[in-house]
């Protein structure tokens, strides 16, 4: 189950999305769809079924984001936090083959579409939670346990 948890920014983002599907994009396919429609026979007409398709997907993202927004909290930055991997941090780790990562652990909403995004419920996320610049990790992977160290911790995007 994933942590009912996401950044002031992925709200806002949530809020965003949901805004624009329901007050931009449905009103424009609602009217293809209607337009579809008036050209008569419905079962041979892709228009109409394309579009009356689309219609349901945006329909389930607005019920979806609608549930999702009223369940999640939003979990700001706290100068306490500061010096230790907490939710929406950036972390750059590095391995003992110099392989260094850079990402942020944020909510499962906000990973997608992000290549430098991690969910707070990942594993790599898990084991270095509360830990601090300098610590040593141990990672559970499918392939065995893996070692990283931390280099950075902020909470402000590392460039």
């Amino acid at each position: 189950m994933a942590t009912n948890i996401i950044t002031r920014k992925g709200h806002e983002d949530l809020k965003s999305e949901l805004d624009h599907l329901w007050r931009v994009y449905r009103p424009e396919i609602t009217q293809k769809v209607a337009w579809a429609a008036s050209l008569g026979d419905r079962s041979e007409n892709a228009d109409y079924q394309y579009n009356k398709k689309l219609l349901r997907e945006i329909d389930r993202r607005v019920r979806y984001l609608r549930k999702r927004l009223e369940d999640v909290k939003v979990v700001d930055y706290s100068p306490q936090q500061e010096g230790r991997v907490f939710f929406g941090a950036w972390v750059e780790i590095e391995n003992d083959d110099a392989q260094s990562k850079t990402f942020r652990i944020v909510g499962y909403d906000e990973i997608y579409g992000r290549n430098d995004y991690i969910s707070i419920d990942s594993p790599m996320a898990r084991a270095l939670l509360k830990k601090e610049e300098g610590d040593e990790v141990v990672v559970q992977t499918p392939s065995g346990e893996a070692t990283w160290y931390i280099n950075r911790i902020t909470y402000s995007q590392i460039t």
